[in-house]
């Protein structure tokens, strides 16, 4: 397998992703390393090639960004956005991730081993998340389809505003947003978990998560409500 490595105290942020922006075809099955990334922004976003990149490091805002068919793992903590608009591929972040990670996220999977920050999962639009921690308030609000795994506690207003996404939660739930409800766990369900647990290397229990979706009420305006909900 070919190896390339970036050493960002050396190297730009820029000539990396013009690297990884290169032709499908040659980036093919290679191993990028980055070195040094001391927390830089935009780390190996709009990837659309088989490769796997490490970051040896933390990195900042939007690492993994728009990705499609690569693997990026960050060994360290990830700022804002991790995964952002991820189409395909995987995200896997080693410690912590900040705001709004997989906003949008399209496809693929993210993978935090630590905790997420406000907001994960906002707007989901089809992709999984599997959080080995615990999540900040609004996490999945206005999530439109895709599947949230939270091994952890989550805060405030979980699942505000759900459409078809799916949360399962392990831990407590601080409260439930607009719309969102418990539901019985089904043999589907404890399927779909496992799987989830397992392509993100955690062992725990499906029987020990909770279903979580929308009630389906705020789908079409209610006069009656008079905007109460």
């Amino acid at each position: 397998m070919e190896s390339m490595k970036f050493d960002l105290e050396g190297s730009s942020v820029r000539e990396l992703n013009q690297y990884l922006h290169g032709a499908k075809e040659a980036l093919e099955g290679v191993k990028v390393d980055i070195t040094s990334p001391n927390g830089a922004h935009n780390i190996a976003v709009g990837v659309n090639a088989h490769v796997t990149v490490t970051v040896q490091g933390h990195a900042g805002y939007y690492v993994g960004g728009m990705n499609q068919l690569a693997t990026i793992v960050v060994e360290g903590s990830a700022g804002t956005g991790v995964a952002e608009n991820m189409m395909s591929g995987k995200v896997h972040v080693k410690g912590f991730a900040s705001n709004g990670a997989g906003a949008s996220a399209h496809g693929g999977l993210l993978v935090i081993d630590g905790d997420a920050g406000l907001r994960c999962g906002i707007s989901l639009k089809g992709g999984d998340i599997v959080v080995g921690g615990s999540v900040g308030s609004f996490s999945a609000f206005m999530a439109q389809a895709g599947r949230m795994v939270i091994c952890g506690d989550a805060g405030d207003a979980l699942g505000d505003s759900l459409y078809e996404a799916v949360l399962y939660v392990r831990g407590e739930v601080k409260s439930l947003g607009a719309d969102a409800q418990y539901e019985p766990m089904t043999d589907a369900d404890l399927t779909a978990v496992g799987a989830l647990l397992g392509a993100a290397g955690l062992d725990h229990d499906p029987r020990s998560f909770r279903r979580i979706a929308s009630a389906r009420t705020l789908y079409h305006w209610n006069a009656d409500a008079d905007q109460e909900y």
